[in-house]
């Protein structure tokens, strides 16, 4: 039987309303995740973020996409994409362009071997998605998802 957030966070006093308790739980729960995923990535140099730059830019095939795009795509939201994109170019994982007729757009392309190491990392992250999701039934998996989706959506 799985620990309650109060025990897994060695909580004292209840929560004083239950949407604060939902909050803690899905806060840690994501920590959870993350710190996770960042240990599978690790021995790559990679961090979680960058795995999704190269996923984000895979999808987006040869045509690419400008840091802007990137950004607006990740699943966590970072202060300095083209920072971020710098490190990634300087490791080979991607590729910056600059369009000729317009020197302010850069588009960003995922390089050989970004598409090899996404095509490592990949089969050890849905490993974990499943290790940690499949033990809930696919009914319960979707109401997850469905819960979610409303928590997320604007206010």
């Amino acid at each position: 039987m799985p620990l309650s957030i109060e025990d897994e966070i060695r909580q004292t006093r209840p929560f004083t309303q239950p949407s604060a308790r939902a909050l803690v739980s899905l806060l840690r729960t994501a920590s959870v995740l993350e710190h996770e995923e960042n240990e599978l990535l690790r021995p790559y140099a990679l961090t979680g973020t960058q795995y999704n730059v190269l996923r984000i830019l895979q999808g987006a095939g040869k045509r690419g996409l400008c840091g802007r795009e990137v950004g607006e795509r990740l699943i966590a939201r970072v202060p300095d994409v083209p920072r971020l994109l710098d490190r990634m170019e300087e490791a080979d994982l991607i590729g910056r362009e600059r369009d000729t007729a317009d020197r302010r757009h850069v588009t960003a392309r995922i390089t050989p071997k970004g598409r090899r190491l996404l095509a490592e990392t990949t089969p050890l992250l849905d490993r974990l998605a499943r290790a940690r999701f499949d033990r809930l039934a696919p009914a319960a998996l979707a109401q997850l998802v469905d819960a979610l989706a409303v928590v997320r959506a604007p206010l």
